[in-house]
């Protein structure tokens, strides 16, 4: 059968754009449909992203890794200066310490039992107090440098609480002597006039030389008065370190050629006239103790903080 003119018109083709030839061009339109995608072209649309996804996340890692490294880096440079602060910090306390200790036992080898001034306390004497003093400061510097130099948090630890109890120890005592003045004064000079009993006796070489320099250099006689001497002698007698001008048996004059000033007032007034020079000493002291503190507490935290980060 013939077809006619109008089916022909139906399934006419659509004309092709200028310069291409119909057909299955590549990615052309096919009797005025565009052709589908492949399974080639699908995977590869979805491939590219995918790959870029992974790009931006590497790229992430290898950011956030510097910026720890450097942190890390940072961490160790606070590190090492914290470290040399505090070992030039203790070598400095651990040779104050060996000075300290020095003088003990040059005071112990030379003058004895020197200012032993209690009959309570005869072990509390200068030397044994020095060397008791520099022992203990010397051992807690040596352990800040062994802990500073090794970068031992135990040691550092160890270091910072036992400089913590002295300092407490120190403002505790220090409390209690401004709190309980009276009564420290009023025991402070019935000890020393028992004291006074063991002046000249064998095996208190310590306490006579201490009350003769005592009274020879703040011109003083007795804890309280002069006449606190007439109850060791049992009669009306002083040292020869009472009178005005040194000479043998003078403590046998009269009572015109003696000091009249009570020794324990004197040293008294002689400590409140340098009550400064006394109160700077003890900031200093105060003041050492704290940077101690600080030092060990801070390089401790960044030695923690650098095994933390960069372990």
């Amino acid at each position: 059968m013939r077809r006619s003119s109008t089916d022909e018109s139906t399934y006419r083709r659509s004309p092709s754009p200028p310069g291409k030839e119909p057909g299955f061009a590549r990615g052309g339109p096919f009797f005025g449909l565009h052709a589908s995608p492949g399974p080639k072209a699908a995977q590869a649309r979805y491939t590219s992203p995918k790959g870029n996804k992974y790009v931006v996340f590497y790229l992430d890692l290898s950011f956030i890794f510097l910026l720890e490294l450097k942190r890390c880096s940072m961490a160790r440079g606070c590190l090492q200066g914290v470290k040399y602060l505090m070992f030039a910090f203790n070598l400095l306390f651990w040779l104050g310490g060996c000075g300290i200790l020095g003088v003990g036992i040059w005071l112990a080898a030379t003058q004895g039992n020197f200012a032993t001034l209690s009959s309570s306390f005869p072990s509390l004497s200068a030397a044994n107090l020095l060397i008791v003093t520099g022992a203990f400061v010397m051992a807690i510097g040596f352990v800040g440098c062994i802990g500073a130099i090794k970068e031992n948090r135990c040691l550092l630890l160890t270091f910072f609480v036992a400089l913590l109890l002295v300092f407490l120890l120190e403002a505790c005592i220090t409390i209690l002597f401004f709190a309980y003045t009276d009564k420290i004064d009023r025991y402070a000079q019935q000890d020393l006039k028992k004291g006074l009993h063991l002046y000249g006796t064998p095996g208190n070489v310590g306490l006579t030389n201490a009350w003769s320099i005592i009274q020879t250099d703040f011109r003083c006689c007795g804890v309280s008065n002069y006449t606190d001497w007439f109850e060791v002698y049992n009669a009306t007698r002083v040292p020869d370190s009472c009178c005005l001008e040194f000479s043998e048996s003078c403590g046998l004059h009269a009572p015109g050629t003696w000091w009249k000033a009570p020794c324990y007032e004197t040293v008294k007034m002689w400590l409140q006239e340098n009550l400064l020079a006394v109160g700077v000493f003890g900031l200093c002291t105060a003041l050492v103790q704290i940077l101690g503190l600080t030092f060990a507490m801070t390089m401790y935290c960044q030695v923690v903080s650098a095994d933390t980060y960069c372990a």
